[in-house]
């Protein structure tokens, strides 16, 4: 099998050899000798025609020749011997029998530099040989031995699909055999993107394809083999072996021709990755404390590297596009100003989204984990990306706001003055009181529930401002200092419930928003554990006042 398959890679090789030796161009001797016309039998080319001759132009006198050298090839019974060289005053014949089957004259002669008598042996010796081997292969010998040869290659060719085919069943059975073996699917992370199963028929179906397209060549390659072996249809065989070889030929040149432009993408390519490997080696350095700017920040590094990474790539781009093969060509430009409108039309809000994220990151007003207040969204901040933000409210619901709507509005950030002042975040509440309980007693009240309460710091201690005289009541507004900005409302909730109780205990009455009682006769407001035992609401009191002029002596 090694031995016919090294014979039918000689046979392409040949005839490659062929195609291309018939392609190049005659190679003249001298710059200065003109171009003549070839004298051709079949598609060889058997010498050249410099010279008209009266009406008769070169390319006239080689189709003539041609033609009648064809003719005596086909001769039944050729006689090689009766080509023979005839000598005239004007000029020299090569005649067969009775036919002229040329005429060298002088000026000929002239421009191959010889004689005319040995010019014109020398010609009828080419059409004699050419003429008894163009019989030769059209002889029902060479005809036979032709079909005899193509009936090998055929059986060859029969063998070799034979044993293709078991290859390829060998190949099917061993890749089924690897099931769950090295073939055991595809998995990213968690999601399996590929069963065992699968990933076996997907590389069945490459397999099946790749037998497709080697059955396929082999067929092609069968074709020119088997075209070259008869004369009659030797072009075909060069016209297939040229519709893979021309374009193979081209591909090889391109790439050969591509070499400069592919080393200058490599150097552009290889300098910007080591430029860029620095610059994260510096952000690095800058995010970790290593290396300290003058008024840059550390959560300012990663950003950064992002942007002049992102920048850097895209001047890499522009440098390289002149260099890609096509880059000039009309469809490469129709495709990328297309591409370019489209960007430009769809994506206004998403710009618009990413130059804010980009503000919000230099204005360092949130980071992630802080508790901050964006309008009425209140919550932790669990995601930062260049088009939205994500918070986490305290009922554990995640709303994603983009960030033009962010740069927008003002935000509050809770968490950034528990961390960054030594006090620590002040929370603030409310309580209206009458003016018949003293303040100093209200005060001391509050001040103790705001102590009571958790993540409430004790030094320094809780105060409280009057905020207002209203009608009513007075306004007492407690403050009180936390550093657990996170726990906002957890510790507002003790507050309350601590102001309650310090309250009751004090004997106050939270009589607001307004309320109206009789107060005689009627229970005060606070609850019955935080009064005394022997309490007893108070009986309504009545007076009856008399003047003198109601009082009448008896009779």
């Amino acid at each position: 099998m090694k031995v016919v398959k090294i014979m039918l890679c000689l046979v392409a090789l040949l005839t490659f050899g062929n195609v291309v030796a018939q392609e190049q161009p005659p190679v003249l001797e001298e710059q200065e000798q003109p171009v003549g016309a070839p004298v051709k039998l079949h598609r060889d080319t058997l010498f050249y025609i410099y010279n008209p001759v009266g009406s008769f132009s070169k390319e006239d006198r080689a189709a003539a020749i041609s033609k009648r050298v064809k003719e005596l090839s086909e001769e039944r019974f050729l006689q090689a011997d009766s080509v023979k060289v005839v000598e005239n005053v004007l000029t020299t014949d090569i005649v067969y029998l009775d036919r002229v089957l040329m005429s060298v004259t002088e000026t000929d002669a002239e421009v191959a530099e010889k004689p005319r008598q040995e010019l014109a042996t020398l010609y009828a010796a080419k059409i004699k040989e050419s003429a008894v081997k163009s019989a030769e292969q059209y002889s029902l010998k060479s005809i036979l031995i032709e079909i005899g040869l193509a009936l090998l290659v055929l059986l060859v060719f029969y063998v070799l699909v034979k044993y293709v085919n078991k290859f390829f069943q060998f190949i099917f059975l061993k890749i089924e055999e690897q099931k769950d073996k090295r073939l055991k699917g595809l998995k990213v992370k968690d999601y399996e993107m590929l069963t065992p199963e699968r990933e076996v028929a997907v590389v069945l179906t490459v397999a099946r394809f790749i037998r497709l397209i080697t059955l396929f060549v082999m067929v092609y390659i069968l074709l020119p083999v088997l075209f070259s072996i008869f004369p009659w249809t030797e072009s075909y065989a060069d016209t297939l072996l040229s519709y893979i070889l021309n374009p193979l030929r081209n591909i090889g040149m391109g790439a050969i021709n591509y070499i400069p432009n592919l080393l200058a993408i490599l150097v552009i390519v290889v300098v910007t990755h080591y430029v860029v490997k620095f610059i994260r080696f510096l952000a690095g350095e800058v995010e970790s404390g290593k290396l300290e700017v003058p008024g840059f920040y550390r959560d300012w590094a990663k950003p950064t590297y992002n942007i002049v990474r992102f920048l850097l790539y895209a001047f890499m781009f522009v440098v390289i596009w002149p260099y890609l093969p096509g880059s000039d060509s009309a469809v490469f430009q129709g495709v990328s100003v297309f591409l370019g409108i489209l960007f430009s039309l769809g994506s206004s809000s998403a710009i618009a989204n990413m130059v804010a994220g980009l503000v919000l990151t230099y204005m360092r007003s949130f980071k992630l984990g802080d508790r901050i207040k964006i309008g009425e969204i209140s919550g932790d901040v669990i995601e930062k990306t260049l088009l939205v933000t994500r918070v986490r409210t305290i009922k554990n619901e995640d709303i994603t706001i983009p960030n033009a709507m962010i740069l927008n509005n003002h935000t509050t950030n809770f968490t950034s003055c528990s961390e960054h002042s030594e006090k620590g975040l002040v929370l603030h509440t409310t309580v209206t009181i009458g003016y018949d309980v003293p303040w100093p007693k209200v005060h001391q009240a509050l001040i103790d529930a705001a102590l009571a309460a958790p993540n409430v710091e004790k030094t320094p201690q809780p105060f409280v401002l009057q905020t207002s005289l209203d009608d009513f009541y007075v306004s007492y507004q407690l403050n009180a200092y936390t550093f657990a900005a996170n726990k906002m409302a957890a510790t507002y909730s003790g507050i309350h419930q601590n102001i309650q109780d310090k309250f009751n205990e004090a004997g106050i009455e939270i009589l607001s928003p307004h309320y109206r009682a009789q107060r005689d006769g009627n229970m005060v407001t606070i609850p019955a554990h935080y009064l005394p035992e022997d309490y007893q609401a108070p009986s309504f009191r009545v007076e009856q006042v008399q003047t003198a002029a109601a009082v009448t002596p008896s009779s």
